[in-house]
């Protein structure tokens, strides 16, 4: 089983990666949180922690992971300092180790920050770690989810590189979609928008 980082693992999407991971039969999450008192939630269900802040030094964190989530975020408080500098910081360390996979929660309208009417600063930062991952020599996948739901999954997306249309997708599909990508033939080094759709998940990410 790999080992899988799960940078981001206290969110609420966060959550549901690492309780995919830990049921899957080829990963084993390591759920990175930022707090002592968030450890006791994931080690209560098994799951290992490790302690990591994005704004500080984080090299520790990556020793005896094979692949990343990245699925930090600080819910646009601190944009810059979290969402891109925290997410090269990760970057940098897994360039130093043998990462195999580095998997990047982006979001739509990344691509191009600046025709953005609302959220301008957050998705620039988000566009700025996802190019920084782009040009390292890392192999990425980077998935770019519309408005995220809190309702329940349906287990069907539609997928591609540019959508062209806004739009919703539960949290429950987008960790699936996350995970799935986590498989080293799934999508490597591409990067693509999903929304709820009627195509399977599995069979969606087959056409990238």
């Amino acid at each position: 089983m790999e080992n899988v980082l799960v940078a981001g693992a206290n969110g609420t999407t966060g959550k549901k990666i690492v309780t995919l991971l830990k049921e899957s039969q080829y990963f084993n999450p390591i759920a990175m949180v930022r707090k002592e008192e968030q450890v006791g939630q994931f080690e209560k269900d098994g799951v290992e922690t490790v302690l990591g802040d994005l704004e500080n030094d984080i090299s520790h964190a990556v020793k005896n992971i094979d692949k990343i989530v990245f699925a930090a975020g600080s819910g646009g408080k601190k944009v810059i300092e979290v969402d891109q500098e925290g997410a090269k910081k990760l970057i940098d360390a897994s360039l130093k180790k043998p990462i195999k996979k580095f998997v990047m929660l982006s979001s739509m309208g990344a691509e191009h920050p600046e025709s953005a009417d609302e959220l301008k600063d957050y998705l620039k930062a988000k566009h700025n770690a996802d190019e920084y991952l782009k040009k390292s020599d890392l192999t990425y996948t980077i998935v770019r989810p519309g408005s995220l739901t809190n309702e329940k999954g349906k287990g069907h997306i539609i997928l591609d590189k540019s959508l062209n249309k806004k739009g919703s997708i539960s949290r429950d599909d987008v960790a699936q979609t996350l995970v799935r990508v986590l498989h080293d033939d799934a999508a490597p080094n591409e990067t693509f928008e999903i929304l709820e759709g009627d195509m399977l998940i599995g069979k969606a990410l087959e056409q990238v």
